[in-house]
Parts: C-alpha cells; sequence; structure tokens
C-alpha cells in the first residue's frame, strides 16, 4: 500500500448494523421490522466482508475478484455488500429461460451458453428489435449487444467482449428482463412506473390511529352515550342520583356487563381506561351505584360535574342537538378506509403492464364506480384522498417541468432520478442504428441507478464508458448530437435553478449534465460536492476551472464583494498538477480555500473540513456559474424571482433550527440557500437589487421571533456589503469585519468549528 494512500475501516457498517438491530427488534411496525431485518443481513455481511479482507471500502474496484465494471450491491454510505447487483439466485424471466433451453435448475452458466445458441441469438434478437425488455442493471445489456454485433457482421468484436464476460458467466445476468416499455420521446419523464407505485400502494396497511378513531365513533361514544342517559334517569331538579327508578340498578349491572364484553373485543382506544375521562367517571361511580353504596361525596361531586359537562357539550341524548353529532359522527366512521381505497387503486393499476407510465392519471384518481362499490362494498361516488392520489401521480408521464409544477418531482434530489430518462434519449442519438440507440439509452439509464461508492485518494466514480459493452459499440456512433444534447443541457439546468433555487445541485444531477454537456461539445468544469469525513485535503484541476469560470461571472458583482473574493488570485494561480494520487490536482486552489478559513480553532477535524470545502464551493458557486456560462441558463422566471424564492427556502430552514438538538445540518443547508440567494441577486440590477433585498426583508419579518432574530444578521450583513462595506477582514471567511459586526452584520456560512453562532441567537426579549 502506498503511503500517501488512505483506507477506510468499517467503523460505519457497525453502526447502521446496530441502527438496524434496534430497529428490527424494537419498532412496532412489522412491515418496518421486517425492512430492518434486511438491513441486518446486509449489514452483518459489509462487516463480515470487510473484516475477511474480501470488500475494500474506499475503492473502486471494492469485490475481491470483480471487475472495475461489475455493479456492486451498496448500501448507505456507499459500503459495497461483496455482492454482485447482478448476480445472487435466478430470476423468474432467467427460470423461464432456463426451462426454454431445457438445461438444469440453476445453471446460469448453461443459460450464458444458450443465449449464444442459434435458437438464443434469434430470441436476443427479436427482442433488439421489439425494444420489450427492461435492463435493470446495465450488465443485463452486455448479450444484446453481442448480438447486435454478431448480426452487424462484427464477430471479432462480438468474441472480444465474450472473452471478457465468459468468466462470471455462472455468476452474472447478462440478459435483459422481457417487458413491455414505452416507447420514450424524449420529452416526457415519470417518477416510478405503474407496477412500482402498484407495489407502494399494496404496502398501505390499516392506520391505528385512524381506526382507533373509528372505534371511538362507533363503539365508545355510543356506549358514553347509553351510560349519561342510565344516570340522567336520576336526575331530579337537576342533580344527578336523587331517584332511582324501577330496574335501574339491574340495568345498571347488564351495561357493564356489555362494557367488560366491549372492552375485551374493541382495544384500539384507550381513552375509555383513562379515570379522568367523563365516561369513566360515570361507569365508576355506576360500579358503585349497583352494589348499592352511596356515592361519598368526592365521587358524586365528579359524577355531577361530568353529567353536566357532556349534556352541556353535546346535548341530551336523544335531543335533535345530540343526534345530529352522532350523525355526523357516523358519517365519518363509515366513510371507506385509505387501505380499502389504495385496493381499489391497486385493481385499477393491475390492468396496465408494470413498465407502464400513463400521460393521465384522471381515471385512475376518480371516485369509487358503481362495479367497484359493489365487489368492494365501498359507497360508490366516494373520492379518492389526495394523498392516495399523489401516489398513484408519481406514474404520471409528463415533461419534467411539469412534474415539478404539480409537485410529483419536490426535490433536486428526486429530479436527479428521473432525468437520466431524458438524458439517455438525448446522448444514445448519436447511434444512427434503432435497436442499438434503444439498447445503449436503455443502458445509460440503468447504469444512472447504480449507486455511488465511497471513494478516497481523489479516485472518480465508474464511468459509462469503462463498460466492456458500451466500448465495444462505440465505434458504431456517429458523433454527438451536440444542438440537441445542448437544448437539453439548458432545459434542465434552467428546470433545477428555477424548480428548487435554494437547493445545491445534487451529484447525480451534476453527473447527468456533465453526460449532456460533454455530448454538445461544451467543456464546463462541473465540481462535485465533497464529503468532508473522506476529504483528502485537496482538489482536482476542475475546481480551479470552475472557480475561474465563475470568475469570469461574478467579477466586480455582489456576490465577489460579500464573499471577498480575489479572483485575479485564481487567474494566476498556478496550473493543476499530477500530484500523488495520481490525478491532476490543484495544490494553489486548495491552499487559497484553506487561508480564506484562516486559523482553524481546536474541534471536529470533519468540521475543519467541511470549512475548506466550502470555500471550494464559495469560489466555483457550486455549478450555478457554470450553467449561466458556458451552459447558457437564463431562467423564464428571472434572477430576482430566483432570488426570492431562495430566501424563502432559507426562511424555512432556520425556522427550524430552534429547539433542533441536531440543527447543524439544517444550518449547512440553510447557509448553502443564502449563497444561491447571493449568487442570483448578483445577476441582477441594482435597482432589482434594493427590490429584492426590501421583499427578503419584510419575509424575514414575518417569520417567528427566533427565526427573525436569526436573518437579521444575516440581511444586516448583505445590506452592509451593499452599502460598500466588507464583511472579509483578512483574518479568515468566519470573522466579520468589526464595523460589520457593529453594525448587526454577520456572514453567513454552514460550516463551522465549535458551535455556530446561529444556534445561539435568540429572539429579543
Amino acid at each position: 500500500m502506498d503511503e500517501n494512500e488512505v483506507r477506510v475501516g468499517a467503523g460505519y457498517a457497525g453502526l447502521q448494523l446496530a441502527k438496524a438491530l434496534a430497529t428490527a427488534s424494537g419498532h412496532e411496525d412489522a412491515a418496518v421490522r421486517a425492512r430492518a431485518e434486511g438491513r441486518v443481513r446486509d449489514w452483518r455481511r459489509v462487516v463480515a466482508e470487510v473484516a475477511a479482507g474480501r470488500v475494500t471500502v474506499g475503492s473502486r474496484t471494492p469485490v475481491k475478484g470483480l471487475p472495475v465494471w461489475v455493479t456492486p450491491r451498496v448500501m448507505r454510505g456507499g459500503f459495497a455488500t461483496g455482492e454482485a447487483a447482478a448476480g445472487g439466485e435466478l430470476l423468474g424471466h432467467e427460470v423461464a429461460a432456463v426451462l426454454r433451453a431445457g438445461l438444469a435448475d440453476g445453471d446460469r452458466r448453461g443459460l450464458f451458453a444458450y443465449w449464444l445458441s442459434d435458437a438464443g441469438l434469434a430470441e436476443l434478437w427479436a427482442l433488439l428489435d421489439s425494444g420489450q425488455y427492461a435492463v435493470d442493471v446495465p450488465e443485463e445489456a452486455a448479450l444484446l449487444v453481442v448480438a447486435w454485433l454478431v448480426r452487424a457482421g462484427e464477430r471479432a468484436a462480438a468474441l472480444e467482449l465474450l472473452e471478457e464476460l465468459r468468466p462470471f458467466a455462472g455468476r452474472l445476468r447478462f440478459a435483459p428482463r422481457p417487458a413491455y416499455v414505452p416507447v420514450s420521446d424524449g420529452t416526457s419523464v415519470h417518477r416510478q412506473t405503474v407496477g412500482e407505485v402498484r407495489v407502494a400502494l399494496g404496502r398501505r396497511g390499516p392506520n391505528r390511529a385512524v381506526d382507533a378513531m373509528r372505534e371511538a365513533l362507533t363503539v365508545w361514544n355510543p356506549f358514553a352515550d347509553e351510560l349519561l342517559a342510565h344516570w340522567l334517569e336520576t336526575v331530579e331538579g337537576g342533580r344527578v342520583g336523587v331517584v332511582r327508578p324501577a330496574g335501574w340498578e339491574a340495568r345498571g349491572r347488564e351495561l357493564l356487563a356489555r362494557y367488560g364484553r366491549l372492552a375485551a373485543e374493541h382495544t384500539l382506544c384507550g381513552k375509555h381506561r383513562k379515570p379522568k375521562e367523563n365516561a369513566a367517571i360515570l361507569r365508576a361511580a355506576l360500579e358503585v351505584a349497583v352494589r348499592g353504596r352511596r356515592l361519598d361525596p368526592r365521587r358524586y361531586g365528579l359524577l355531577q360535574v361530568a353529567v353536566d359537562a357532556m349534556v352541556a357539550r353535546r346535548g341530551t341524548p336523544g335531543s335533535a342537538e345530540h343526534a345530529g353529532l352522532r350523525g355526523r359522527q357516523a358519517e365519518v366512521a363509515a366513510r371507506p378506509t385509505w387501505q380499502a381505497l389504495a385496493r381499489v387503486l391497486v385493481a385499477r393499476l393491475a390492468v396496465l403492464p408494470d413498465e407502464a407510465a400513463p400521460a393521465s392519471v384522471d381515471e385512475l384518481v376518480g371516485p369509487v364506480t358503481e362495479e367497484e362499490g359493489a365487489r368492494t362494498g365501498i359507497p360508490a361516488g366516494s373520492a379518492i384522498p389526495a394523498a392516495l392520489a399523489r401516489v398513484v401521480e408519481r406514474a404520471l408521464s409528463a415533461p419534467a417541468a411539469e412534474l415539478v409544477e404539480r409537485g410529483v418531482i419536490p426535490s433536486a434530489e428526486v429530479l436527479a432520478e428521473v432525468i437520466p430518462q431524458l438524458v439517455a434519449v438525448a446522448t444514445a442519438q448519436g447511434y444512427p442504428d434503432e435497436a442499438l440507440r434503444t439498447l445503449m439509452a436503455e443502458v445509460h439509464r440503468a447504469f444512472a441507478r447504480r449507486r455511488s461508492l465511497l471513494l478516497v485518494n481523489l479516485q472518480h466514480q465508474v464511468r459509462l464508458e469503462e463498460l466492456p459493452w458500451v466500448r465495444a459499440v462505440e465505434p458504431y456512433r456517429r458523433g454527438a448530437q451536440a444542438e440537441g444534447a445542448r437544448k437539453a443541457l439548458v432545459e434542465l439546468g434552467g428546470l433545477a435553478l428555477e424548480g428548487f433555487p435554494g437547493t445545491i445541485l445534487p451529484n447525480p444531477l451534476i453527473q447527468e449534465l456533465r453526460s449532456l454537456a460533454r455530448e454538445s461539445g461544451l467543456a464546463v468544469p462541473f465540481t462535485e460536492e465533497l464529503a468532508a469525513d473522506i476529504f483528502m485535503g485537496t482538489f482536482s484541476g476542475k475546481f480551479l476551472e470552475a472557480a475561474r469560470c465563475a470568475g469570469e461571472l461574478l467579477d466586480g458583482t455582489l456576490y465577489q464583494r460579500y464573499y471577498g473574493i480575489d479572483y485575479a488570485a485564481l487567474r494566476a494561480a498556478d496550473e493543476p498538477a499530477k500530484g500523488v494520487y495520481g490525478v491532476r490536482t490543484s495544490e494553489a486552489f486548495a491552499q487559497m480555500c484553506r487561508a480564506r478559513v484562516g486559523t482553524l480553532k481546536p474541534g471536529s477535524w470533519v468540521a475543519a473540513n467541511g470549512t475548506v470545502i466550502e470555500q471550494a464551493q464559495i469560489l466555483t458557486t457550486h455549478n450555478l456559474a457554470a450553467l449561466v456560462h458556458p451552459v447558457g441558463v437564463d431562467p423564464q422566471a428571472g434572477w430576482p424571482e430566483l432570488a426570492r424564492r431562495a430566501f424563502a427556502g432559507v426562511c424555512r430552514l432556520v425556522g427550524r433550527i430552534e429547539g433542533n438538538p441536531r440543527a447543524l445540518g439544517t444550518i449547512k443547508d440553510a447557509a448553502y440557500a443564502w449563497r444561491q440567494t447571493v449568487f442570483f441577486l448578483a445577476l441582477c440590477g441594482l435597482e432589482e437589487q434594493d427590490a429584492v433585498v426590501v421583499w427578503c426583508q419584510e419575509l424575514a419579518d414575518r417569520q417567528p421571533p427566533h427565526a427573525a432574530a436569526r436573518l437579521a444578521p444575516v440581511l444586516g450583513g448583505l445590506r452592509y456589503v451593499m452599502a460598500g462595506g466588507s464583511l472579509d477582514d483578512g483574518a479568515g471567511a468566519e470573522a466579520e469585519a468589526e464595523a460589520g459586526a457593529e453594525a448587526g452584520a454577520r456572514l453567513f456560512l454552514g460550516w463551522s468549528i465549535g458551535g455556530h453562532w446561529m444556534r445561539l441567537v435568540r429572539p429579543a426579549a
């Protein structure tokens, strides 16, 4: 091992195992326990494989014996389990193929050979021509590529690819799953397929709180009415217990006996057991009275108060007022449960192919029909709750902008999950053969689902072009389709900014934007978010390139003045050079980031790394400047509106700090949203800036006092800079200029060593 290399242990995996064990053993929900048990098995495997030396955490090839192109099963945090995602027991479609081929059960190696026979190749060619297959993991496309090469007369290329695949023929799936797959036009996306939505709805179990409410309305409220009516028989002159009609005690004993039976049968609602509840007071008094004993003064007083309160609140049982209330409650109790309505939706979705994504879900979420009512017992015309309709909407196929507007895509992270559907089509246009174009789009989508590994020593994630079957057909591309890719890049970049202006671009989305930039022929220095706990202390050369790109756009702007950036120094910095990890790094850029942090206080080394990484994000704008130039994003809403939206996000996040025992993550997100606010403001005219800041102050003033107190120095710092002041006194980015601090101005950063000032702010008395 090189002395400069960093290795990662299995401590994190052990912590996750402990959490999973706690959930698996103690959670009240059986479904949650079952999922946790699965995580327990996976994390135990991670720990065991790392201990045995079969898994190396932090490596691009984490599993011993598997090449870089094999997709590993990856757990949270980027830990490989030691298993291949395309491995394991034969799946249903593989079993069917084994039966067709007349092979022994579980013979994956024999199945590999079958696909290369005349019959097998004919099946693969039919799949290629129809496009009716699903590639769930990239390896499942490999034999389709072989079949395409054979049909194209490129037998040498096919044999070369087979030689690379053959050692893993008995271990991995190399053929796709036959499936109905709708043809994508490259303009619409969907969050989930019909099959995935159906599974999600099918998992919806009973809601204990709702069932308890239903029990209260249908069992315990009527019983409480009977208790009240029974005691009202004894009222004379407004006082309870004065008279006792004939048979009153016997009927009371019958009521108490029925209570015992009801309590044994209906156990969801426990309110009737609480001794201070009115119904419990009436019942306890009745237990004394039916034994022929007098109520002591305290119990009698409680009884009188309870009876009076129940009558005053709901009316006398049998009165119009009381009957109206109980009638309305009965209507509520008679409404179908969400679980029952979810089953109706599951049945509706069952008639559609699993891989489908309809262009409209209106009929799917309409009221219960007469036929459905007759079959399920749910009243016809019952509406589907909005929450269930939103689950169905996840399968809606529509332009990404529409799904963002409808809330189907609620975050930048979800946007990153669906964008590969568009990018796959755009980047596959370079293949003139339609079957190959469809196949390569499927490979891209499958590859985008590959989970990132935890990597150290400045290694990069596996790239699509490293897959042998992608390399094998690269000669058959006829050049990039620059115009279409550039159009998609601008649209998707703009959608990310307009839809989620207060959120930094997540790494998976950056990867897709990078693919489009490469396809369009643009050299765009996109930079990923780095993890503070595995930061190597330096930056690859693209960070310096990105900072210089930002300087071309922002030199002399509000952004540059607010953060005190020396763009001239960035332009004059030494060029990146190959460093100890074998990649181009920029020590000059890293040194500049460290200098901006200043002298580090004693504290967490992770936080210390975080402060340096945050300075890199400030200097590069974390891809915002790159989207404006050279990509060319110009949001339709305008930069002032994006600044307002981003600041609204700051307010929401700052509002969550009070009373939050783990507020640092929220503070960091708020600081990132603030940085984007400042960036958008920097692209506004001076009058627009003034108007936006006034709007921001008005919004801040409407926040709860604790949030307004925290926002005041943030906006004060911005106004101070706009008036010509500086928040950088040369002693580091965490320090504020003395004059600025006196004016109630602060530079708002997310990372801090020790306590963050935002946690210490308290509203004025």
